[in-house]
């Protein structure tokens, strides 16, 4: 017969159970949820998917600054091959909006048709300047990883043609590194640093390792197996020196596409060192709308804007892969909205004063709340991006309160333990050698032998 004990230590087990029961029921459920997106987002883009060469050349070189050596693209499309495309991103800081710029474009590369790999760059993260500790670098980029997928998911955008590749699983190798060595011996020490000029941040006692980060860049290229390198304008030096060096060590030169750079906030470059030029992915709402009314945005002046850019590179791309229309509206107090459908319309408008900051503002932040609203959906649903963010983003120690030190005023000495009143006495332990006494002082003058000196 079963004690009470055991009994106890049962319903003990069968609540455990019961609770693992309920957690693999939510798990299934979010599983068959994100398939279920996965497979609305396939059809979407299997519909939409261009069916001719001059649209995939079209859908691929659209909201680009500049493409370098496009007949390589050319020529692996007529292979009726997938265009095999490669993007790395160093894992440091955390992502923030401005990162929809080169996953729109990515999300673009998909709907053509094109393999895209996506570098999760943890050693070159590491090797630039020491953003990142290495400690943290590994789990920065599978931070990284739940983003660019979540960002991907909110547009509608499969990911069964996307591949995510560790850094560190191929640059650690004895070839990549031998490779590595050859480059190092036929660049020079100018060439390394002007390429990452713009890239690898600079100091007036830089570490050797910013000389090594272009010539891994460029030296992905092969190890990636790639035709194209996608990344910004200012990787430009980095593409120029992967095309000069490759060949000399017997690897092909690829093509290089690259997006522009998109203002933040304040004007200047997004980053994430400045919280007040970007909004963060898991940004609550009310603090969208916080950042975004004190965005820097000059009545009439298009450029060096960075909302008009935002939303030319982010919103109006993101419409068109959620909707297959691309739109952005603008709600009006007064009369109808104004409904925009290419970015010189806005640019017309906003020169014209029809479009007002005070119009603009707010209307940018409702499309990108709601841009926000899945991604930030999926975070909460999975408890292994939570706690990847805790690992990859520890919050700082709190910072200790500094003890106020009580002052003893008026003491006549630091040393003295004593403390002078109003009515001219002392108290304190130290009172006998300092008080002159309730005679007005007569035994210490005594003392000093005055009354002995004559005139």
């Amino acid at each position: 017969m079963a004690t009470t004990t055991d009994q106890k230590a049962l319903k003990t087990e069968i609540a455990g159970i019961e609770i693992q029961i309920k957690e693999l029921q939510h798990r299934l459920e979010d599983a068959k949820a994100r398939l279920a997106q996965s497979e609305a987002a396939a059809q979407v883009v299997a519909a939409s998917r261009p069916s001719s060469f001059e649209e995939q050349m079209a859908l691929i070189k659209v909201n680009l600054q500049e493409v370098l050596n496009p007949e390589i693209i050319e020529a692996a499309l007529k292979k009726d091959e997938p265009l095999k495309i490669y993007w790395g991103t160093a894992t440091t800081g955390r992502p923030h909006c401005g990162y929809f710029v080169p996953v729109l474009k990515i999300a673009q590369f998909l709907q053509a048709g094109c393999r895209v790999k996506i570098l999760l760059a943890d050693i070159h993260g590491f090797l630039d300047n020491l953003k990142a500790p290495i400690e943290l670098v590994k789990f920065r980029a599978e931070y990284y990883r739940f983003v660019i997928t979540a960002l991907l998911h909110a547009v509608n955008v499969s990911t069964d043609k996307l591949e995510f590749v560790l850094g560190s699983s191929f640059e650690l190798k004895p070839d990549y590194f031998m490779d590595l060595l050859r480059l190092a011996s036929i660049t020079s020490e100018h060439d390394a640093k002007r390429a990452g000029a713009e890239v690898v941040k600079q100091t007036e006692n830089a570490p050797l390792s910013g000389l090594l980060y272009p010539l891994m860049q460029a030296l992905d290229e092969q190890y990636l197996d790639v035709d194209v390198q996608f990344g910004g304008v200012d990787q430009r030096k980095i593409f120029a020196l992967a095309k000069d060096v490759l060949p000399k060590i017997g690897y092909k030169e690829r093509a290089h596409l690259m997006n522009p750079m998109v203002p933040g906030l304040q004007g200047g470059k997004m980053s994430s060192s400045d919280p007040d030029s970007k909004v963060d992915l898991l940004d609550t709402a009310e603090l969208v709308k916080k950042k975004l009314k004190k965005s820097f945005a000059p009545p009439k002046q298009v450029e060096e804007n960075g909302l008009l850019s935002f939303v030319e590179y982010v919103l109006l791309p993101a419409s068109a892969l959620k909707h297959k229309t691309q739109k952005f509206i603008v709600e009006r107090r007064e009369g109808e909205p104004l409904v925009y459908t290419e970015i010189a319309q806005v640019h017309k408008d906003y020169r014209d004063d029809v479009l007002t900051p005070q119009l603009l503002k707010p209307a940018i932040t409702d499309a990108l709340i709601e841009l926000l609203n899945p991604i930030q959906a999926e975070f909460q649903a999975s408890a292994e991006w939570k706690e990847i963010e805790t690992k990859a983003y520890p919050p700082p120690p709190a910072e200790k309160k500094k003890e106020k030190k009580k002052k003893d005023k008026g003491t006549f000495h630091p040393k003295a333990k004593v403390e002078a009143k109003p009515d001219g006495t002392v108290q304190g332990a130290d009172k006998a050698e300092v008080d002159v006494g309730k005679d007005g002082g007569a035994q210490a003058i005594e003392k000093l032998g005055l009354e002995d000196k004559k005139d």
